[in-house]
């Protein structure tokens, strides 16, 4: 589990895709309500802004999740954090399937548009903002609320949704190592922009976020160098991984847990050479799945069933 992950708990879970929520969401939750303006004659109504904010969110990762799952790739996990949602999506390794998967979460975002501001009209029109104040300003809010949610996660940033739906662009184009060096540069030039801006504006939110965006966009640059050294590194081109599709890399890249040999699994056809343990199953050196040996099937044959 990486820091979000292990500081989360358990909350529900639909189908297959578990929920969990991080510890600082509810320090968060509780300092925002307790101060916050009184816009609402009633508390009530902060609290419910509050938890359609997230809930707003939480749809939006879904529609990462559930997406992801129908392109081919896993997704069982969904994080709720001050930040937002975190959606554990891994999808083909291939531009089509990433850019669905990505493109997903703003359209649902996309989709509550007019059901959102469809709602608000019914209340003007009803005379809700005499007659009910309280539900006409929290229907406004949350109008207002999905709309900026919406345009903020399309900002060609990287890591936002904006940045990896260019980036899967770009992949059409200059290849998957390339297209993530370039969005991530450009998210730590935009991520530093905004801190600077962050400490003249003394803006405590705006500098956690820039921060998330910088580091985020660190890694992906870093994923990206490695990304670039393994497409040179020679192949065992009559072998593919049954999940991305790639001919797995030559080299001694695996580790016998008995005696701690390295050696090429491939080479020695997924048997120890030192100790001769069996594995039953083999890890991508890319894609990080595993499979049983035997599914590693030949590439013409991978080939034909693709056509």
């Amino acid at each position: 589990m990486n820091g979000v992950q292990a500081g989360s708990f358990p909350l529900f879970q639909v189908g297959g895709i578990s929920v969990r929520l991080h510890w600082s969401w509810l320090v968060v939750a509780a300092i925002e309500l307790n101060t916050r303006t009184n816009e609402y004659s009633s508390a009530f109504w902060n609290l419910a802004e509050y938890l359609t904010l997230f809930g707003i969110v939480l749809l939006h990762e879904f529609g990462h999740a559930l997406v992801c799952r129908q392109v081919g790739g896993r997704a069982n996990q969904i994080v709720l954090w001050p930040l937002g949602g975190i959606a554990y999506v891994n999808p083909p390794p291939r531009p089509g399937a990433v850019l669905w998967s990505i493109a997903a979460g703003p359209l649902v975002n996309v989709f509550l548009v007019p059901l959102t501001l469809g709602c608000f009209l019914i209340g003007s029109v009803l005379g809700w903002r005499e007659s009910l104040p309280d539900v006409n300003h929290y229907l406004l809010t949350v109008v207002v609320m999905n709309i900026s949610l919406l345009v903020f996660n399309l900002l060609p940033v990287y890591p936002l949704d904006g940045g990896q739906i260019l980036q899967a662009l770009l992949w059409f184009v200059v290849g998957q190592a390339r297209s993530l060096m370039i969005v991530s540069v450009i998210g730590i030039i935009a991520g530093g922009s905004l801190v600077l801006l962050a400490l003249a504006v003394r803006g405590f939110w705006l500098g956690l976020i820039a921060a998330f965006v910088v580091l985020r966009a660190i890694s992906g640059f870093q994923q990206a160098r490695i990304l670039q050294r393994l497409a040179q590194m020679p192949r065992h081109e009559d072998l593919v991984c049954p999940f991305c599709g790639r001919s797995p890399i030559k080299g001694d890249f695996w580790t016998c847990h008995i005696c701690h040999q390295r050696f090429d699994t491939f080479e020695h056809r997924a048997v120890c050479p030192n100790c001769s343990e069996r594995f039953p199953v083999t890890a991508c050196p890319e894609c990080g799945q595993r499979h049983p040996f035997e599914q590693w099937f030949p590439a013409r044959r991978a080939d034909t069933c693709s056509g």
